[in-house]
């Protein structure tokens, strides 16, 4: 079997065929091509691990992810960790997958009756046996991203329904270790949510007794798929591939019936009724998502002053037009439409998620957009908020203040292309913005939304260079390095941190080992102020030389000249690679234009 063939029977296989799955797990020795390694992983468990190995690696390989990945023996988390000639730390992976097991903690669960003070303590000794966990891999791999699973609390409790009334029961104890977790995690671990995926199985379902006494296997293997997801996806929210925009369609989506035959007071969006009621609700759903930063757009067959008015007119209507950040209605294909809607965001296709309640048109937007993620929508407008949650399309690795913001900057769009309208050149406009921006050092603040803006960068990315926490934490402890954020606020919106530069100094030479921009903030001179800034810095390091290279993707060609239209020099130039270079007598006198006034 060769290699595009294993992965396309990965993608067409359901999550919910266990069998399949884990017949694709075996078969992976059997790949005559074999992709090189680009991830080393180490999963380390308490119960039986080699199965969730075999899957997670196969379902990898849906987001081209080709994994080493080292196993630890059956409940060998301390013993690979502690024992630091262990064959954990010679296989030096990049990401560490630890999955302990509630029968690793009930026993150190409070008496009945136990003090607050005593329940205190026994939370208090589980969580720091964690933090030392964590805190001594990263001493020995500190370029290591830690994911962690939370505890998945067991079906039985022997205080029965008295454990929802008293904080020394069982059910409680884990809450509260997950919990504290939670709270005190460093930067580089990430919390895998096994607790959430076995409440929605069911207990009764995810727990098979008969199967971890024969196997030592923590879950029912039917499973398994839905399991080894949650860490496959986790993995693909690291590579940079995540969502942030939600297309909708309109009629018996966002409410029951056609606008244009009913009109926009005799849709139904009625609260009273139970059809309208689920409408309203899945219109509930989609304003959680855009409050995490999700973009909401509109992708209707419909004239556009129709598809408006329920927004504008129907008092029942719980999402308005300010929160769509891009409003499409016309009688073109939808295929064609979100290619627009892409083009207004400025974002790529594959940053889409399409929903609509019409199969043709699903169909439709696959065969002609195969990059945006279509959701396959229920008959059942009730099942429309659970369809889309267990779609798992906006698994991000973390919200930061620029997520809760970029709505709003979306919407400021419209005041922007007006003052454009009314300026009588670009310059004018850009002036008339009245910007302020900030450049400065990696914080604490500042390091998840640089994390986050270097992995999901594609089109303003240099060199596509990918981070954890673990690896830009390293980089921060060392002198050789220096990071920095650029922040951007006009008179309409504060777009928050908006670019993000690694450089790395050798010697007397300065390496922009990485430099990316979001996309909302083209053509307004960052780039530009950011070069000066670089120039700056390299400076005060004592360098002759700054370096800039550009790796070739499929998504950032539009900075292929980036450096050349800087006024560096071309020293190489190939069709996926070029080097770049400022002299010392350039960077004296280096100098560009931009229209900001610094914060």
């Amino acid at each position: 079997m060769i290699f595009k063939d294993y992965k396309k029977l990965v993608c067409e296989t359901d999550l919910d065929d266990s069998s399949a799955l884990l017949n694709l797990g075996r078969r992976w020795k059997k790949i005559d091509d074999k992709k090189e390694f680009n991830a080393k992983i180490a999963i380390l468990g308490s119960a039986s691990i080699q199965l969730v190995s075999s899957v997670t690696r196969a379902l990898l390989t849906k987001y081209d992810i080709y994994a080493d990945i080292y196993e630890g023996e059956y409940n060998g988390i301390l013993m690979d960790i502690l024992d630091s000639k262990s064959k954990l730390y010679s296989f030096n992976p990049n990401y560490l997958v630890i999955i302990p097991d509630y029968r690793d903690i009930i026993d150190n669960k409070p008496q009945i009756l136990a003090s607050n003070k005593e329940i205190d303590n026994a939370v208090s000794k589980v969580t720091e046996k964690y933090l030392d966990i964590f805190r001594t891999v990263h001493e020995k791999l500190s370029n290591c991203q830690i994911l962690f699973s939370n505890f998945v609390k067991p079906y039985f409790d022997s205080l029965g329904n008295l454990a929802s009334n008293y904080i020394f029961s069982q059910s409680i104890f884990f809450d509260r270790i997950n919990l504290e977790l939670i709270k005190n995690r460093p930067s580089y671990v990430n919390i895998l949510d096994f607790e959430r995926l076995s409440g929605y199985v069911g207990k009764k379902n995810w727990f098979d007794d008969s199967s971890y006494y024969l196997n030592k296997s923590a879950f029912s293997l039917e499973y398994i798929g839905y399991y080894c997801d949650v860490i496959a996806r986790q993995f693909e929210a690291f590579s940079g591939k995540i969502r942030k925009c939600l297309v909708l369609d309109l009629d018996n989506t966002l409410w029951g019936g056609i606008v244009g035959d009913l009109g926009y007071d005799g849709i139904n969006i009625d609260p009273n009724d139970a059809e309208g009621e689920a409408f309203l609700q899945f219109q509930k759903y989609l304003l959680n998502l855009k409050d995490r930063g999700v973009i909401l757009a509109v992708c209707s067959k419909n004239d556009l002053e129709n598809a408006k008015e329920p927004f504008e007119k129907n008092p029942n209507m719980i999402i308005k037009l300010e929160d769509i950040s891009s409003f499409v209605a016309n009688w073109a294909d939808k295929a064609t439409n979100i290619n627009q809607i892409a083009k207004n965001l400025n974002i790529g296709v594959d940053s889409i998620v399409f929903f609509d309640d019409n199969p043709t048109e699903r169909m439709l937007v696959k065969e002609f957009l195969p990059e945006v993620k279509v959701v396959e929508v229920p008959d059942d407008p009730a099942q429309y908020m659970k369809a889309l949650d267990q779609a798992f399309c906006f698994e991000w690795n973390q919200i930061t203040e620029e997520d809760i913001r970029r709505n709003q900057s979306y919407l400021s769009n419209g005041l922007r292309e007006n003052l454009l309208e009314h300026c009588s050149n670009y310059d004018e406009y850009l002036q008339k913005l009245q910007m302020t921006i900030t450049f400065e050092s990696v914080s604490d603040k500042s390091l998840p939304r640089f994390v986050q803006l270097t992995n999901k960068s594609n089109q303003f990315n240099l060199r596509t260079v990918r981070y954890t926490e673990a690896d830009i934490a390293k980089m921060l402890n060392r002198n050789e390095y220096s990071l920095f954020t650029v922040s951007l606020k006009d008179k309409f919106s504060n777009y928050g941190i908006i670019a993000c530069i690694v450089l790395h100094f050798e010697k007397d030479v300065c390496f922009i080992e990485n430099w990316v921009m979001s996309c909302r903030v083209l053509k307004k001179g960052i780039e530009n102020y950011s070069i000066e800034k670089i120039v700056e810095t390299a400076k005060k390091h004592g360098c002759k030389k700054i370096i800039g290279e550009y790796l070739k993707t499929k998504k950032n060609s539009m900075v292929e000249k980036l450096y050349e239209d800087l006024g560096f020099n071309a020293d190489y130039i190939s069709n996926d690679k070029s080097m770049f270079s400022l002299d010392e007598q350039s960077m004296e006198s280096y100098s560009q234009s931009y229209y900001f006034e610094e914060e």
